[in-house]
């Protein structure tokens, strides 16, 4: 594995209680339409960093927008979460590369799709962790 490793959204919770740092790297769309993690009750606001643009065009500024908003701080931890778990690993590989502790968030904000195509098994809003849904 070439980042720290996988977790469920709700190890990811534990660990932004114990001060790691949210990055969500889905698009803008989807925190305006969707919702986002609601990171409130921990220490940190999660950061909003597009690996992808609509279209899947990838985003090249992603590592130095992340280097701008990421605390310079040794032994931060990022947890990187986009809507079923995909690009967050490629976007958890990069920044392990720069230099970043990375992990990534299973199953995602949204989760798997259900036989009816509905995200509604898993993901971070499934598992009732806290959103602000449609709204960023």
């Amino acid at each position: 594995m070439s980042y720290a490793g996988d977790l469920t959204p709700q190890e990811a919770w534990a660990k932004l209680e114990q001060g790691a740092i949210l990055v969500d790297v889905r698009t803008e769309g989807e925190w305006a339409h969707i919702g986002i993690p609601d990171t409130k009750a921990t220490d940190n606001d999660p950061l909003f960093i597009p690996w992808t643009f609509p279209g899947g065009i990838p985003n090249p500024d992603f590592l130095s927008d992340l280097r701008q908003q990421a605390p310079e701080d040794d032994g931060a931890e990022l947890l990187f979460i986009c809507r079923s778990g995909q690009r967050s690993i490629a976007a958890a590989i990069a920044a392990t590369q720069a230099g970043f502790i990375s992990f990534n968030v299973l199953e995602g904000f949204e989760g798997e799709p259900d036989r009816f195509g509905e995200r509604t098994v898993n993901g971070w809003k499934n598992r009732g962790l806290p959103t602000n849904l449609g709204s960023r």
